[in-house]
């Protein structure tokens, strides 16, 4: 039960990303370099102030640094294509789209890790993600530019959902902090590059803008995806990407209190869709073997 409760606050705290991307008016490579690396910066002390994790870090395996660098290269895929995508396409569609993982997770669970789900859990995960398009629904585009952005959010979700899969495998040895600091730190990177390739600033931004992008690091990024990280090793990566269709959820709500935005009666509708979806999965998640 712990665990669950664990869950619904990570989910919680990553509803506020979005929210924080709309406040902060940096370029979208800039805004996922800063969200990684602050992070980054947040749990580097408590490496440092541990031994046992410095010797951890110290004594990887090359095969666990390569993962570790690989979830990294993952994640800030997965961002930059999310992002990207909201230049072609609405933040609704493409939000539903990149939502779209348990579709990705229960086929990699069912060949990676020989995972069986009930028919009961299936339907749950399918009525959640109906719940999702719902909500979406009267954003979608018919248009090639906006087929384009759908394609780029459509890749995205599979990207985080093999960043996922990593983090299941590689967390089975290796501890949050350590694994946490090499992908973040990786991603950073990574992004960095990216963003001195567009010719991005790093610097020129107002103080509303720097405050926004702490809150993604620490609200959305510690509070939110390291959570789901220490959860990979006691809960699977489909279980873990049902729950995000709760950021949906989570996202309205927040937008309708921050940014004034009107909760529609079709976003009620999906709201209590996806709940009763999500309901539905977590009940009946696992199929005996």
């Amino acid at each position: 039960m712990f665990y669950y409760i664990s869950l619904f606050f990570a989910v919680f705290a990553l509803s506020t990303s979005a929210i924080f991307v709309k406040l902060a008016d940096a370029p979208p490579a800039i805004t996922a370099f800063y969200r990684l690396f602050f992070a980054m910066l947040v749990l580097l002390p408590f490496l440092l102030a541990q031994k046992s994790l410095r010797q951890e870090l110290t004594s990887l395996t090359k095969k666990q640094w390569g993962l570790g660098i690989l979830s990294g290269l993952f994640l800030s895929c997965h961002y930059v294509l999310w992002f990207e995508s909201l230049n072609y396409t609405s933040v609704a569609s493409s939000t539903v789209i990149v939502t779209l993982q348990p579709l990705f997770s229960l086929v990699g669970s069912y060949f990676l890790f020989k995972e069986r789900f009930s028919k009961g859990a299936i339907v749950g995960c399918f009525v959640a993600i109906i719940g999702c398009f719902i909500i979406g629904w009267q954003d979608f585009q018919i248009s090639g530019q906006a087929l384009y952005g759908d394609i780029l959010a459509f890749i995205a979700a599979g990207i985080i959902t093999a960043y996922f899969f990593i983090g299941q495998s590689v967390r089975k040895d290796l501890s949050l902090i350590p694994y946490s600091i090499i992908g973040y730190g990786s991603s950073s990177i990574f992004l960095a590059v990216y963003a001195l390739f567009m010719k991005e600033s790093f610097f020129d931004y107002s103080a509303s803008t720097w405050w926004s992008l702490v809150g993604l690091a620490v609200i959305a990024t510690i509070f939110g995806q390291t959570i789901f990280n220490w959860l990979l090793k006691w809960l699977s990566t489909t279980v873990i990407s049902m729950s995000i269709l709760g950021e949906t959820i989570g996202t309205c709500i927040l937008a309708y209190f921050i940014l004034d935005e009107m909760i529609s009666v079709q976003q009620g509708i999906g709201i209590v869709v996806i709940l009763l979806g999500l309901a539905l999965f977590l009940l009946q998640q696992r199929k005996s073997v």
